[in-house]
């Protein structure tokens, strides 16, 4: 008898309560080993089907075809390619499968049959969400089961254009001993599917559940086995939705799609950084602004921060922002500014997640703001990277980053010296270079405050 963890593969001859190697509890399930049968020494084929020299291979197998979405294409690298398989992954309620219902509703739309598998919810739950986001069509078919051997019966059957399987864990083998969603099943399950999809050059996207931690739940082989892995992010009480690629045979990995999740489904987001910038004309102090890389994509951001005097231990505050590099900052502003002494709670407005370090010296001009109470001057983006000297240091895209600025109407701008070699300057923006932080607040009319330490004599 063998006992095996359904979230790691972990396997032990004895059941315990906790995974001794991913320290889940309860995932310790009775699992029968496979039966492995006896191979002998390979022999070569009597036939094959021989080699092909590689310029004469039809390259327009491979070639991808649009979903009409275009931040989906767009993150994919302009489509599915047929006997592709993509595994989407996301937290509950994200909006997986809101999105893998427009991609096959639209497919249909154009004609194909698109097969929808859904092993959470029933066929009439699905119903009522496709008449909600008007994703109905007669060339959209829809099962509900979680039986491997019915799923692969009804796509020889059908043979259809498109495969979309909700969830990839929710899928069982009789063949293969376990429950739904352990690594046993999902491995079978998944081979099962990508070798159906291959034979039948069938583009198929599965969903997939993921950890506590975010990473896709079941073995990593999963991961492996498929073409694309993409990542569908948001936050709960957040309108916007990202798709990264993380891992991609058929286009770039350096792609974001964003996403608006509305009461009618999701909207493909062109142009999203407006959802990032505060809708007041007055301007206030405590905000600068930035211009974010979200893979190839520069995206307009504000960022925020508020401080007060602290009646005991400060506390430090960070929403969207990466808390250990905003400690730093504060470090670094110290000598001159009572850090020390005040709460601190900086921000990004929209929910917008900057853990690059080009938003450094955005949060630093906005907490000095903030400390002094004097606004910075109307549309000033600031981007550099500040290091433990204060130093101001380049950072990478800065022409895309300035192009970018330069479209949602910013006239000002501050950057590390030295960035703009060799780069075409927007003919309406003031581009000024600071070498140290202290010369970058004072561009912006930042005073000094004068802060006094006791020495000994």
């Amino acid at each position: 008898m063998q006992y095996e963890c359904t979230a790691c593969g972990y396997k032990t001859a004895k059941w315990l309560g906790r995974c001794p190697q991913c320290r889940e509890w309860g995932t310790i399930e009775e699992s029968v080993p496979a039966h492995r049968t006896v191979r002998t020494q390979a022999k070569p084929a009597s036939q094959g089907t021989g080699a092909t020299p590689i310029t004469e291979v039809d390259r327009t197998l491979a070639e991808a075809r649009s979903t009409h979405i275009p931040e989906f294409d767009r993150v994919l690298g302009g489509g599915l390619v047929p006997g592709a398989v993509v595994l989407l992954a996301g937290e509950p309620g994200v909006g997986k499968s809101t999105l893998l219902l427009e991609v096959g509703s639209w497919t249909a739309r154009q004609g194909a049959q698109v097969l929808y598998v859904t092993g959470e919810e029933s066929a009439a739950q699905v119903r009522l969400r496709a008449e909600r986001v008007d994703a109905l069509s007669e060339t959209l078919l829809l099962t509900a089961e979680t039986d491997l051997g019915v799923v692969l019966g009804t796509i020889d059957q059908v043979k259809p254009s498109l495969l979309i399987i909700d969830s990839v864990q929710t899928l069982a083998s009789a063949d293969v001993a376990g429950a739904p969603g352990g690594v046993a099943q999902v491995r079978e399950v998944a081979a099962a599917v990508i070798r159906a999809a291959k034979d039948h050059a069938i583009p198929t996207v599965l969903v997939g559940h993921v950890t506590k931690d975010g990473s896709v739940a079941g073995p990593r082989l999963l991961e492996h086995l498929v073409d694309v892995v993409c990542s569908f992010e948001g936050e709960r009480h957040s309108r916007l939705r990202m798709l990264r690629a993380v891992k991609n045979r058929y286009g770039p990995t350096d792609e974001v799609g964003c996403f608006d999740m509305t009461e009618k489904g999701i909207e493909s987001l062109p142009d999203p950084s407006g959802l990032f910038l505060t809708r007041t004309a007055t301007k206030a102090p405590g905000s600068c602004l930035t211009v974010a890389l979200e893979g190839k994509r520069p995206m307009l951001v504000e960022v925020q921060a508020l401080t007060d005097k602290s009646p005991g231990t400060p506390r430090r505050t960070v929403s969207d922002l990466d808390s250990g590099r905003v400690a730093m900052i504060l470090a670094v502003l110290s000598p001159q500014f009572p850090t020390g002494e005040l709460d601190v709670f900086a921000a990004t407005v929209g929910g917008m997640r900057i853990s690059e370090p080009a938003s450094d010296l955005s949060v630093a001009m906005a907490t000095a703001s903030a400390i002094v109470h004097k606004p910075l001057y109307s549309r000033l983006v600031a981007i550099g990277e500040i290091s433990l000297s204060g130093e101001v240091r380049q950072v990478p895209g800065m022409g895309q980053r300035l192009s970018e600025a330069a479209r949602q109407g910013i006239t000002n701008a501050i950057v590390a010296k030295g960035s703009l070699e060799g780069l075409p300057v927007p003919p309406e923006m003031r581009v000024r270079e600071a070498e140290h932080l202290l010369e970058a607040l004072e561009i912006a009319g930042i005073p000094l405050p004068q802060v006094t330490t006791e020495q000994e004599e």
